[in-house]
């Protein structure tokens, strides 16, 4: 039982610690509450908020969306029973690219998500250069690509253009370090809270789309 309630440890290629959600949770000093009940995604991570908002989806066909799976290379397995094999090590294969995408009208759709305490920009060093590659490739086989941005604090969630980042992405050259909630407003569509799916997010994809293929 002792050996069960160890943590698998995994980790990057290049080395570094993978931190899952309760990780940064265990380490934040402060205590952070979590609602018991969820409504309008208020207790629920954003990753959570936005995979229960594709499970709706797909139960009433509105789209086919998954989070991607990172392939993990396991390096440390133990045996406390001889039927049980327990992952205690392992490392991520390769840097993933982004987090979500799938099909909607007909449209493929990738997208990051990301959330920040700032309440008045959002930084830069949450996303990576792979990733805005990754942006770049897709946008150039007409892929409706985008971030979906949360402000925690603020409690306000954004649906931006991926070109969005990749503009300010190539601004870091200047000191640029985020990109201003101001801008966010006017580039990107506010998403609200809801009940069911707990962030629709697909009517501000549908803006996306128009605005794209004008």
């Amino acid at each position: 039982m002792g050996m069960e309630s160890e943590k698998m440890t995994v980790n990057y290629p290049d080395g570094r610690r993978f931190l899952s959600a309760s990780d940064h949770l265990q380490s934040n000093t402060k205590p952070h509450h979590r609602d018991s009940v969820v409504f309008g995604g208020r207790g629920m991570s954003l990753e959570e908020t936005i995979n229960a908002s594709n499970d709706y989806y797909r139960l009433h066909q509105r789209a086919v969306i998954y989070k991607k799976p990172t392939p993990i290379q396991i390096v440390k397995v133990d045996y406390p029973q001889r039927s049980q094999a327990v992952i205690r090590e392992a490392y991520f294969r390769q840097a993933s690219t982004t987090d979500y995408n799938g099909v909607y009208r007909g449209y493929y759709l990738d997208f990051e998500a990301k959330e920040t305490t700032n309440k008045a920009s959002f930084p830069l060093k949450n996303f990576h250069q792979h990733q805005v590659n990754h942006f770049r490739n897709c946008l150039a086989q007409d892929g409706i690509c985008f971030t979906i941005m949360r402000f925690t604090t603020l409690e306000r969630y954004f649906l931006t253009p991926a070109s969005l980042l990749i503009e300010y992405w190539g601004k870091q050259a200047t000191g640029r370090k985020s990109i201003p909630l101001t801008t966010i407003q006017k580039t990107g569509y506010e998403i609200p809270a809801g009940f069911q799916p707990a962030l629709n997010y697909l009517d501000a994809v549908d803006q996306l789309i128009t605005t794209a293929k004008r």
